[in-house]
């Protein structure tokens, strides 16, 4: 059976965003008949990202790039994802998320941010050797309440890219 794994780069815990991508994964994972592992939150190893090497976080890197499904979520900071995120990922090389599909996540303040994840979040991915076949999801973050229904309507669009 796919896994799925949810990585979170907001800074704080617990945050919008996680539920947004919790929700992503929940209903991708009906979809695909897929199990959806524990969230992986950074802001619970945010002390450990410049620390080489760190167990904790090296054992979260494997579990990541062993994911078959990996939905990428942050909110959007100064038109982009967090430094957080961005730290988490410098730790693999240029094919580290090879064999990964990944869904890029963006939570946005607004409309002006709706090109962020895919003009930056998607490339970063791509980067890595993730394969991202959906168009990305910019959020918005004052809608978190009508998550489930926001969700359902993107993958509706997007499901038929995931089944390939």
């Amino acid at each position: 059976m796919p896994s799925i794994v949810v990585l979170v780069g907001n800074p704080q815990p617990a945050s919008r965003t996680r539920l947004v991508a919790e929700e992503v994964a929940r209903q991708v994972a009906e979809l695909l008949g897929a199990d959806v592992e524990e969230t992986i939150d950074l802001a619970d190893v945010a002390d450990a990202l410049f620390r080489f090497p760190d167990e904790r976080v090296d054992q979260l890197v494997a579990r990541v790039a062993a994911a078959d499904v990996l939905v990428v979520a942050s909110p959007t900071y100064k038109a982009t994802y967090t430094g957080l995120l961005k730290a988490f990922l410098d730790r693999y090389g240029a094919e580290g998320l090879a064999g990964v599909t990944a869904i890029p996540v963006l939570t946005i303040g607004g409309p002006g941010h709706a090109l962020a994840v895919e003009h930056t979040l998607r490339p970063l991915l791509v980067e890595l050797g993730a394969s991202t076949p959906t168009r990305g999801l910019a959020f918005p973050s004052g809608d978190v309440d009508r998550r489930s229904e926001i969700v359902a309507a993107w993958l509706e669009r997007e499901a038929p890219k995931l089944g390939r």
